[in-house]
């Protein structure tokens, strides 16, 4: 299911950004954690970490869910990474979090890159899972990293509408696909049969077709940062599964060479972890999150 608590903020004219707190409340006595969710998925992704108390006794777990994703909306039909950056700064502005970690899984690990980038002197440290900090360049992809275009370029131009399109429901061949690639082998017909489902409720209608398209279309044309990787200061831990059949894993430690700045590096690699790290291995995750934030808060 998508967030069922949103708030304003005032990017791009006014977002209405869906969040979810672990035990429901913010604790100014407690670090803070910002998460953000993979392509298409939704605050409940982050259903392993909001249960597990070893992490929600020690910090404050705050799921955003992306431009484009779950319960966040905005005037704006066309946004980028770097928007949803701005968007999750402005959430922190408005619980009165000063600081905080944050953790983004594929997508989201751009994100809060950006994030880093945006706002040094509040990011405490970042944890990108299953991610790559390039686009999907040629150098990328021949080192064993996806190539996005020819699978997601058709759904973009399908969902591409001159006219209102009240009777639309996001189709199962994309439901399907979305609800099992970030899992690999941790695929369940229990989890398919709950993110098909979150999906047909998040997108539909003439607002969810705006929304997952521009979602495809944000993947499909996001830029790299390779060469502002220098500029990140705070500690970086990247999580990789070693059966990643997204982006691999040569580019993580390849890529993590370029960041100079930043407090410390650290690459763990998890055996038979898929894309969706954070789902599919949520022990290890939650152990390096716990790691991170008890050295740096």
């Amino acid at each position: 299911m998508a967030a069922t608590q949103t708030i304003q903020v005032p990017h791009l004219g006014g977002i209405k950004a869906g969040y979810a707190f672990s035990n429901d409340a913010y604790d100014p006595s407690k670090p803070t954690c910002v998460l953000i969710n993979s392509m298409c998925m939704t605050v409940s992704l982050y259903k392993a970490q909001f249960q597990d108390s070893k992490l929600t006794d020690v910090m404050n777990l705050l799921a955003i869910e992306p431009l484009g994703h779950g319960s966040t909306s905005c005037p704006s039909e066309h946004f980028s990474y770097w928007d949803t950056a701005i968007m999750a700064l402005q959430v922190l502005d408005h619980f009165g979090i000063d600081k905080a970690f944050a953790l983004g899984t594929s997508q989201g690990g751009w994100m809060v890159a950006r994030m880093a980038l945006l706002a040094p002197e509040r990011i405490l440290g970042i944890m990108p899972l299953g991610s790559s900090m390039d686009y999907e360049s040629a150098d990328s992809r021949s080192k064993g990293c996806w190539d996005p275009a020819p699978l997601l370029t058709p759904f973009a131009e399908k969902w591409t509408s001159p006219s209102a399109t009240p009777d639309f429901v996001v189709d199962d061949a994309w439901c399907g696909m979305v609800a099992t690639f970030g899992f690999g082998a941790h695929a369940t017909a229990e989890s398919t049969e709950f993110w098909s489902n979150t999906l047909r409720e998040v997108y539909r209608e003439d607002e969810g077709r705006k929304k997952v398209r521009m979602a495809v279309i944000c993947l499909l044309e996001r830029d790299g940062l390779l060469l502002r990787l220098g500029d990140i200061q705070c500690p970086v831990y990247w999580l990789q599964g070693t059966d990643d059949a997204v982006f691999g894993k040569i580019v993580p430690e390849e890529q993590l060479q370029l960041l100079t700045r930043s407090k410390e590096v650290k690459l763990v690699m998890i055996d038979g972890g898929a894309h969706y790290l954070n789902a599919t291995n949520p022990t290890e995750v939650n152990e390096a999150l716990l790691e991170m934030v008890n050295k740096y808060k």
